[in-house]
C-alpha cells in the first residue's frame, strides 16, 4: 500500500520523520502522471483547504485520478462554515461531556485531534467520533466550558500551525493510522485489492453467514482480491480498503448508513450505497416509485390518519396487510382481519410513524426472490412461508424466529416474466445488489418490495448459479475500481 503525503511547502513536515513519500501539493497538481497505474492513499496536509485553493484542488483532482484522499472535498466544504456541520454538534457534545470526569472536571479551550486520536486516552471516545464525522488528518476543536461544555468551532489544523509537541504527536498518530494489520500472506501472491465486509457476528438474522463470506473470500482470492471482515468499530480505518460490502441488516438510523456514506465519500464502490438504503428501507417511497415506473405492485392505500382506515378497508377488503414503512425480515408487517384489528394496530404504530401503508393481502405458498446486480439478474430462489404462517419469517412464536424453507433455481428455469419485472424494479433503485420479492398469483405478478441488503448465502441463493454468483459480485467491484 502506497501512502503519499501532500504539504503546502517543503519543510512543513520533516521528511525523515515518516517512511511515507512527501511531496508538495504544487508538484502533485502539476504532474498528473504521477503514480499512474497505482492507487495511492493521499494525505493532504495543505496549509489551506479554502475553496479553489491548491489544497482544495489537490483533493478534488486526487479523486479524478483514482487516488483516495483525506480530507475529501466534501469534508472541506462541511467544515467551511458552522451551519454546514452544526447537525453533528449534538452527538459530538454529548461524547465530549462524557469525557469530563476522566479529564479532571474541566476542559481546555482547544483540543487537537489527529487521525481520530486525542492527546490522551480520556479523549478516545470523542476523538474517534469526531473522525467518524469528519475524516481529516488534523482537526482543532474550540470548546466553551460550563455545566455543559459546548463546541464553538471545528477547523483544520495544518502542520505549519502545530507546536513541536503537537508535531511529535501528529507523527505518532500518522504512523498508527497508516500501519495496517495484514493477515499472514505466506505462500500467496499479493492481492490486487482488499475488500472490507461489514459484519456483526452476533446478529440473529444476518444477510450472509460467516461461512458464506468465507466461501466468497476463497472465490475472490482466485481473482486477486482479499476479503477482510470488519465490524462497527472499524470505521476509522475504512479508507485502508478498496471497496465495502455491507453484510449487516441496514438502517438509516444506525452505523451501517454511516459506513455506506463514508465509503461513498472516499470514492469506494459500496454495496449497499446510501441512496439505495434510503430508497429501499421505506415501503411508502418504494410503493410510489414502482407505481410511477409502471412496475406492478399490490393495490395499496397510504394511511396518514384514522380517516384513511375505512377507505383502506373499502378498497382492499379483509384481510389486508399493514406495514411500517421502515422494516425488515417480516418485522413491522402484520395482517388485519377486520376493521377493529386494523384500527388497533394502526393506532399503536402511528405513535412512531406518521405514515403507514396498507396493501391487499395476496396469499401464496412462496415468494420469489430474484437477485439483481448491476441491473442484471443474479440468482433466483423460492422463499417458502414459515410453517402454518403467511410470511417467510414468523416472529410471533417466541424464541428464535421461525423461517420457512427455500427452493433454488437457475435463471434459465425461472419464468422470464418474473425476471423481467424484478430487473425493472431493481433498476428503479440503482446499480447495486438488490433482492426483489415477487408474488406470482393467478391475477398476475406483483413486486412486494425491493431489498437493498438481500440475503446471499452459500447453498441457498447461489445454489442455482453456483460460484458464478460470487464471481460476478467480485467483478462488479473490480469493474468500478478500474473504470
Amino acid at each position: 500500500m502506497t501512502w503519499v503525503i501532500l504539504t503546502g511547502k517543503k519543510g512543513d513536515l520533516d521528511e525523515f520523520a515518516t517512511p511515507h513519500k512527501i511531496i508538495t501539493n504544487r508538484d502533485y497538481l502539476a504532474h498528473p502522471a504521477l503514480f499512474r497505474g497505482q492507487r495511492p492513499k493521499i494525505i493532504n496536509l495543505s496549509s489551506s483547504y479554502a475553496y479553489q485553493s491548491r489544497g482544495y484542488y489537490a483533493s478534488l483532482l486526487a479523486s479524478s485520478r483514482g487516488h483516495r484522499v483525506i480530507p475529501s472535498v466534501e469534508t472541506m466544504i462541511d467544515l467551511s462554515a458552522r451551519k454546514l456541520y452544526e447537525n453533528a454538534l449534538p452527538e459530538l457534545e454529548q461524547a465530549l461531556n462524557r469525557c469530563r470526569e476522566e479529564l479532571g472536571g474541566t476542559f481546555p479551550a482547544t483540543v487537537s485531534v489527529f487521525f481520530g486520536i486525542g492527546p490522551s486516552k480520556a479523549w478516545e471516545r470523542f476523538a474517534r467520533l469526531l473522525f467518524d464525522w469528519f475524516r481529516a488528518p488534523a482537526l482543532e476543536v474550540v470548546i466553551k466550558d460550563g455545566d455543559w461544555a459546548t463546541i464553538t468551532r471545528i477547523g483544520f489544523r495544518p502542520p505549519a500551525r502545530m507546536t513541536d509537541a503537537e508535531k511529535e504527536r501528529f507523527i505518532a498518530s500518522l504512523e498508527t493510522y497508516t500501519s495496517r494489520q495484514w493477515r499472514d500472506g505466506k505462500g500467496r501472491a499479493p492481492s490486487r485489492y482488499t475488500f472490507a465486509t461489514l459484519v456483526d457476528p452476533k446478529e440473529e438474522l444476518p444477510p450472509s453467514s460467516i461461512s458464506s463470506l468465507k466461501h466468497w473470500s476463497r472465490v475472490a482470492a482466485r481473482m486477486g482480491v482479499e476479503v477482510e471482515p470488519i465490524t462497527r468499530k472499524d470505521l476509522p480505518r475504512l479508507a485502508n480498503f478498496d471497496a465495502l460490502f455491507i453484510r449487516e441488516t441496514t438502517a438509516i438510523s444506525n452505523h451501517t448508513y454511516r459506513f455506506a456514506r463514508r465509503a461513498q465519500q472516499e470514492g469506494m464502490p459500496v454495496i449497499d450505497d446510501p441512496l439505495s438504503m434510503i430508497r429501499c428501507t421505506n415501503k411508502v417511497y418504494l410503493n410510489e416509485l414502482l407505481t410511477g415506473h409502471g412496475v406492478p405492485v399490490p393495490p395499496a392505500v397510504m394511511i396518514a390518519g384514522p380517516g384513511d382506515l375505512e377507505r383502506a378497508a373499502d378498497q382492499l377488503g379483509f384481510p389486508l396487510v399493514l406495514k411500517i414503512p421502515d422494516s425488515s425480515f417480516s418485522r413491522g408487517v402484520k395482517k388485519a382481519s377486520n376493521l377493529a384489528e386494523l384500527k388497533t394496530l394502526a393506532s399503536k404504530w402511528m405513535e412512531d410513524s406518521d405514515l403507514l401503508i396498507a396493501q391487499k393481502f395476496l396469499p401464496t405458498e412462496f415468494d420469489w426472490r430474484i437477485g439483481v446486480l448491476g441491473g442484471e439478474p443474479l440468482f433466483a430462489v423460492h422463499y417458502l412461508m414459515a410453517k402454518k404462517h403467511w410470511q417467510i419469517v414468523n416472529h410471533e412464536r417466541g424464541g428464535r424466529p421461525d423461517e420457512g424453507g427455500f427452493r433454488s433455481f437457475t435463471l434459465a428455469e425461472t419464468p422470464p416474466a418474473v425476471i423481467d419485472i424484478a430487473v425493472r424494479a431493481a433498476r428503479c433503485i440503482g446499480d447495486g445488489l438488490y433482492g426483489v420479492d415477487i408474488k406470482e398469483t393467478p391475477e398476475g405478478i406483483y413486486v412486494i418490495e425491493v431489498n437493498d441488503n438481500p440475503n446471499l448465502d452459500h447453498g441457498c441463493e447461489d445454489a442455482g448459479e453456483k460460484d458464478a454468483v460470487w464471481t460476478r459480485l467480485t467483478q462488479w467491484f473490480i469493474d468500478r475500481l478500474e473504470r
